[in-house]
């Protein structure tokens, strides 16, 4: 076999963020897994777990995201005092090529995370640990936050992309009508 007819390997375009998009997930869950050896305190336990879970929040809905998958969300309140979710996508063309191992990296830390929190409950419950439990809550509460406000803004970029090609469709044909009237 010739090893000049090997096709590419795909590298992560953004390695860096790669690393951090990681590494915020494994030092929450790292350290609440390990705190227990180290420590004797709850409070710090739980300062600490939460303080990281919450700058992997941060980095994954403000930083990584935008840069991985090119996807970006907030939520407000409107003068009503209604929620509102609100999304910022790269355009079809962008999304389309953005670099594959980032996107499958993201998604599956993302899901994979919030697992991994999940289970830790459950092991929270089975010990009859309430204040560990209360740790667990807000790391998974955090994490399923993004995995919701992500998940929607993919499917409001599909569907701006959809209503964007309907109505290019459409204009297409409207002007391919009319001209051809014209020329009658």
């Amino acid at each position: 076999m010739d090893p000049n007819n090997q096709a590419p390997v795909e590298n992560y375009a953004n390695p860096r963020t790669c690393l951090f998009h990681v590494l915020f997930k494994g030092a929450a869950l790292a350290f609440y897994i390990l705190s227990a050896l180290f420590f004797n305190s709850f409070v710090i336990i739980f300062v600490v777990t939460v303080l990281l879970a919450a700058l992997d929040f941060w980095v994954v809905k403000n930083v990584s995201g935008r840069i991985l998958v090119g996807l970006r969300w907030w939520n407000e309140i409107n003068d009503l005092g209604e929620s509102v979710w609100k999304f910022e996508s790269l355009d079809q063309e962008s999304l389309a090529r953005m670099n594959k191992k980032d996107s499958w990296l993201f998604w599956w830390t993302l899901y994979l995370a919030a697992a991994a929190w999940f289970i830790l409950g459950v092991f929270s419950l089975i010990r009859f640990q309430a204040d560990y439990l209360l740790v667990v809550g807000v790391c998974l509460s955090l994490n399923v936050a993004n995995i919701i406000g992500f998940t929607k803004c993919k499917k409001d970029a599909k569907k701006q992309f959809q209503q964007f090609a309907s109505q290019t469709i459409a204009s297409r044909f409207q002007s391919t009508v009319q001209s051809a009237f014209t020329l009658v």
